[in-house]
């Protein structure tokens, strides 16, 4: 079920989730690319600090949501964004740096599609990506724990499904034999988050998006305040009011050879 995305409620919490995309491109070992690419760029805020950091690369922003594009060509005019989907995405001509921050954890068989990304990048070139696996977390794992505690049971479980994003090995087999260098680590931020509930916020604008969409009034409202009732009890505020929102990121960076 495709997800309908709300960039202001996605960057509510723009600069802790601007934070490991910056991580990620400051492993960029490319001095002079001429195509860079954006998979999965969302609301474009990160395609501009590409077009910044390659000034003249031919640079452009790649995502299926019409309401993310939407804002990102409003904030970014300057710049180019197309409507595609990164499972089926093929590259017109070979990329010097394909790049894609917290996008292709929506996407399944990662042992076909991070090959196949691969083979879109030129020789010399560099795949680079970063992705959630926060996901036996409370803030994920109170889906699950919500969905079955209502009348819309019957509708949300089927949706569950095992973590998205395997471990670091994993992605080392899978890119390894066409790799010159290769790197693959994991990182857990300690987001200090501010506002009522915020870690239920977070997970509005990404990860519960999916399942509250599958729901209509009065069990879209009920699901909803179940979550954050169980997201509330995991994550308490502290002394001063705020919210210690640990979470873990993969991210991996490969040389093609």
């Amino acid at each position: 079920m495709p997800v309908a995305w709300d960039p202001a409620q996605y960057l509510k919490f723009a600069d802790h989730r601007l934070r490991p995309a910056l991580d990620l491109l400051a492993r960029v070992d490319a001095d002079s690319p001429a195509r860079v690419v954006d998979l999965g760029c969302g609301a474009g805020n990160v395609t501009a600090v590409l077009a910044r950091r390659w000034p003249n690369a031919a640079v452009a922003g790649i995502d299926p949501s019409a309401s993310m594009l939407e804002r990102a060509r409003g904030e970014h005019p300057e710049l180019a964004f197309e409507t595609a989907d990164a499972a089926r995405w093929t590259a017109s001509l070979p990329v010097d740096v394909l790049y894609s921050n917290a996008a292709l954890h929506w996407l399944g068989d990662h042992d076909a599609l991070f090959p196949r990304l691969f083979d879109q990048v030129a020789p010399g070139g560099w795949l680079a990506v970063q992705m959630p696996r926060n996901f036996t977390a409370p803030s994920h794992t109170s889906v699950a724990d919500a969905a079955r505690d209502g009348p819309w049971a019957d509708r949300i479980l089927p949706m569950l499904a095992p973590p998205p994003v395997d471990p670091p090995a994993e992605y080392v087999r899978r890119l390894a034999p066409k790799a010159a260098a290769l790197d693959v680590w994991e990182t857990e931020y300690l987001q200090i988050l501010e506002g009522d509930n915020p870690v239920a916020e977070w997970t509005k604008g990404t990860w519960l998006r999916p399942f509250l969409d599958a729901l209509d009034e009065p069990h879209r409202s009920g699901f909803e305040a179940a979550y954050r009732a169980r997201v509330a009890a995991a994550y308490p505020p502290g002394p001063d009011g705020r919210t210690l929102f640990p979470f873990r990121r993969l991210f991996l960076v490969a040389r093609r050879a």
